[in-house]
């Protein structure tokens, strides 16, 4: 029995990488941050690998070794890495690590000698997004402490990265103007003797319009999930995600009735008002007060006032509705539900949010397409 769920559809995430793995020539990381985008991270990492996926990409150390403690050997990249962390415990557990300045390589040599084993490093070159990565001026004096630490034996220098500001928007003159300095800043590398195995820039809507800058390695996170990172294109990627509840009561109220916090809704005529056990402490944006689309009774339908903590109202008019009808906010559309694309326009951010959101341990993930 359930009262609100989360279902991931571990097939349309396994025929996501797939799709994208049959458009390049280069390997694919799955990046399953964020517990996998909301997803799970682990059964999204596995039906990705499953897809053809060779790598996966996380933030944090910890995730890595989440992965790692699941029994998932495959190559992991973790890149986003505070000062004093136990790196070493990722050194041994076989998780590349990411470096962008002389102190995070210095503390990845020493990680190195306690871990007994060098640590494979993807250095990152910061080609515009002004974030992460190494300036063009300080790069040359990373590579140059990255040759040395390699050829004493410290750390291995397996990859070279960086990441688009304007991938999602093809023709964007920025995307070149990126690419231009990732050419450059692979032949300084090369010019201090390093040769990676892994160069790597392409995130989702790269891997999925610009074959040029696919390079050894694509870096799908949106696209595995079944959503598109450019506006107005499917690519043929299918949602793995669909939010959805029961309503817990029904009622009949008069003309005039101010429902939810701060009555910012009133009904206009006598209605029928169903309440929904869904709320911003289980992913619903607070934002979506009055304008978030849900599919209920096989009508589109939008909330009616405040979007609370734990549940929001429906305004259905003279539509029947009874306690048990189910309410979907959002999965794949093919049965005229909406889509996280509808929620994210309806409340003004992007796709990635909206999914994101919905890892309330409160709400129970349910996954389809499992395998033994």
């Amino acid at each position: 029995m359930w009262q609100a769920e989360v279902r991931v559809d571990l097939d349309a995430i396994r025929e996501n990488v797939s799709r994208i793995r049959s458009g390049t020539t280069a390997e694919v990381m799955a990046v399953v941050k964020g517990d996998g985008y909301g997803h799970g991270m682990v059964p999204a990492a596995r039906a990705s690998l499953d897809g053809g996926a060779s790598w996966l990409g996380v933030c944090t150390l910890d995730e890595a070794l989440t992965l790692r403690r699941a029994g998932i050997t495959a190559p992991v990249l973790a890149w986003l890495l505070a000062p004093g962390l136990p790196l070493d415990e990722g050194i041994a557990a076989g998780v590349d690590l990411a470096a962008a300045s002389l102190p995070q390589l210095d503390e990845m040599i020493q990680a190195s000698r306690r871990a007994e084993r060098p640590a494979q490093l993807h250095l990152k070159i910061d080609t515009g997004l002004s974030r992460g990565g190494a300036t063009v001026a300080d790069w040359p004096a990373l590579l140059e402490a990255a040759a040395k630490a390699q050829s004493d034996g410290l750390i291995e220098v397996v990859g070279v990265w960086s990441h688009f500001v304007y991938a999602d928007m093809p023709g964007h003159p920025t995307t070149d103007r990126q690419l231009a300095v990732f050419h450059e800043g692979l032949a300084m590398a090369e010019e201090a003797g390093l040769r990676p195995r892994y160069r790597h820039l392409a995130n989702s809507a790269a891997a999925l319009t610009r074959p040029d800058t696919h390079f050894d390695l694509v870096r799908p996170g949106l696209a595995v999930y079944g959503l598109s990172p450019v506006a107005g294109e499917t690519f043929g990627l299918r949602p793995a995600m669909t939010a959805r509840a029961k309503v817990v009561l029904s009622k009949r109220v008069p003309s005039g009735s101010g429902v939810s916090y701060g009555h910012t809704y009133t009904t206009e005529r006598e209605s029928n008002l169903a309440v929904v056990p869904l709320g911003y402490a289980d992913g619903v944006p607070r934002h979506a007060s009055n304008c978030g689309p849900v599919h209920l009774g096989g009508v589109r339908r939008t909330i009616s006032g405040r979007v609370c903590m734990d549940q929001f109202v429906l305004d259905c008019g003279d539509d029947q509705v009874e306690a048990g009808d189910v309410v979907t906010l959002f999965g794949s559309g093919a049965d005229g539900e909406p889509t996280a694309d509808d929620w994210a326009e309806a409340v003004g951010t992007i796709n990635y949010e909206i999914v994101t959101r919905f890892g309330s341990s409160r709400v129970p993930r349910v996954y389809d397409g499992e395998r033994p």
